[in-house]
Formats: structure tokens, sequence, C-alpha cells
């Protein structure tokens, strides 16, 4: 991690997976899960702020269109 910015959204991205992958286990759906895993590793990847922003909210808008 870079700067104090791709921290903090590295941080934020990791809570939303964590809430994703639990909700995904608890509800046994593929989609929020594998979502989940995706949100949280992610971050070590990317070192560009916008592209981080930007696959990171594109990624929490997946479950909410794709059901199962």
């Amino acid at each position: 991690m870079g700067t104090p910015a791709q921290l903090f959204w590295g941080i934020m991205f990791g809570a939303v997976g964590s809430g994703y992958f639990i909700y995904g286990k608890k509800q046994q759906q593929f989609v929020p899960l594998c979502v989940g895993m995706v949100l949280c590793v992610f971050p070590y990847f990317i070192s560009n702020i916008y592209l981080l922003l930007l696959v990171g909210f594109i990624l929490m808008l997946i479950p909410y269109f794709f059901k199962g």
C-alpha cells in the first residue's frame, strides 16, 4: 500500500468484502461469496487509486444485479 488513500480504501473494500463473504456463506449464495473474496484481495494488486475505486464500486454492485 503506497498512499494513505490506498490503505483507507483497501480497508473499506475489505470490510465490505468480509460482509459479503459472511452473507454469501450463511445464505449459501455463490455470487456474494465470490465477490466478497475478491473484494478482500484485489486492493493488493491495484496501485492506481482511481482504478481501485472503479473496480471496487463495480464489484460491490455485482450482487445487486446478479442473484445466484
